[in-house]
């Protein structure tokens, strides 16, 4: 009896030391497939919006097209339409829609 008390409790520390080692698997998975990508989404965004100048065109989250006009501290001016102005904040400005409006027209090529 006293043999097999002596297994359950190896068998016993064994899982406990397994759960351990997936428990902190299933963590750094969570870390690097969740976590460290949208902070990285979130310091480049960060940095985009306080590199905004006057001329820049962007859009908004709401999908509000402009230019902007003036940069403020957490706010500014965008002009949607000549002499329209609309004061938002710098936060409110998507970087992935912007990018994409910036981005540089394909080179077409014209075969013969």
């Amino acid at each position: 009896m006293t043999q097999t008390l002596i297994f359950l409790q190896a068998a016993g520390g064994q899982s406990s030391w397994f759960s351990m080692v997936l428990l902190g698997g299933m963590i750094l998975v969570f870390w690097l497939f969740m976590i460290r990508p949208q902070a990285k989404k979130a310091k480049m965004a960060k940095e985009f919006q306080t590199n905004l100048q006057k001329g820049d065109k962007v859009v908004t989250i709401a999908g509000i097209h402009g230019t902007v006009n003036k940069v403020e501290d957490t706010t500014i001016n965008l002009e949607t339409s000549p002499g329209s102005y609309m004061k938002i904040e710098k936060s409110a400005i998507s970087i992935e829609w912007s990018q994409q409006i910036n981005k540089p027209a394909g080179v077409v090529v014209e075969k013969k």
